[in-house]
């Protein structure tokens, strides 16, 4: 459980951009570099921490929520968190169990299906409409009504592995923002769970959309950095993930 104290809107750079250069906002594939180009991405410069494509669709903008949001999220994430229906480690079809605790919210998750109950027969919190808001400002777009997210929390040595969210009856983008310690998150291909992929920090307050061509994209997390979080956030240690997708499920 998530305990007290533990827990596109600007224009975008792609993967190299200098903003000083001649080809600054060119796709890597129209300057001859290969796309997902399988290397850590730096989004930082002498104007701060800029918004970047990783791929097609996939955009990441660092420092997007405020310090007030992740003091909102936070705080609801601890009612989320509490049962009935509550944050819970998922037990995957092959007997193993996830690292990261879950809880989710609208629909609930299980591999590799949603349902309006939890495994105990528990209905699933809603998702309230200011997250669902939130989730449409991410996108740049009213119209985008997410119905489901999926609340992770990471404590030191979890991990997420390379996987596809395509439980989804819908090919909407997908929400993810990210409060507490940093992690790095790795962003891949549509194919298969092997490069190329492309490494990115991802820090507290930063947003992560991927849709698109990028929507059924392989990405996972490869660890956590612990202690790198704010504590003025009201999480001191660990991180949380707050998805946002839309089921297409009636």
């Amino acid at each position: 459980m998530l305990a007290d104290g533990a827990c596109l809107v600007a224009p975008v750079l792609h993967v190299g951009d200098d903003p000083h250069t001649p080809e600054a906002g060119l796709r890597p594939a129209d300057r001859g570099l290969p796309p997902n180009g399988g290397g850590a991405v730096q989004a930082e410069s002498m104007f701060g921490r800029q918004p970047v494509e990783i791929a097609p669709g996939a955009v990441h903008t660092p420092d997007w929520l405020s310090l007030d949001d992740q003091q909102r999220l936070v705080a609801a994430c601890r009612e989320w968190a509490a049962p009935p229906a509550g944050m819970r480690h998922t037990r995957l079809p092959s007997g193993g169990v996830m690292s990261v605790q879950t809880v989710c919210l609208g629909w609930h998750w299980t591999p590799y299906s949603y349902s309006r109950t939890t495994e105990d027969g528990s209905p699933v919190k809603p998702l309230p409409e200011w997250l669902a808001a939130l989730g449409a400002r991410a996108v740049g777009d009213p119209s985008y009504v997410p119905d489901v997210a999926l609340v992770n929390f990471y404590d030191d040595t979890a991990k997420m592995g390379m996987h596809q969210d395509k439980d989804e009856d819908s090919a909407e983008p997908v929400v993810s923002l990210s409060i507490g310690d940093s992690c790095a998150f790795r962003f891949g291909n549509t194919e298969h769970r092997n490069r190329p992929w492309t490494d990115v920090e991802l820090r507290s307050g930063d947003l992560f959309v991927f849709g698109g061509p990028s929507r059924f994209a392989y990405h996972g997390v490869t660890r956590t950095r612990p202690g790198t979080g704010d504590p003025a956030t009201g999480l001191s240690a660990g991180r949380l993930n707050i998805t946002l997708r839309v089921s297409g499920l009636a």
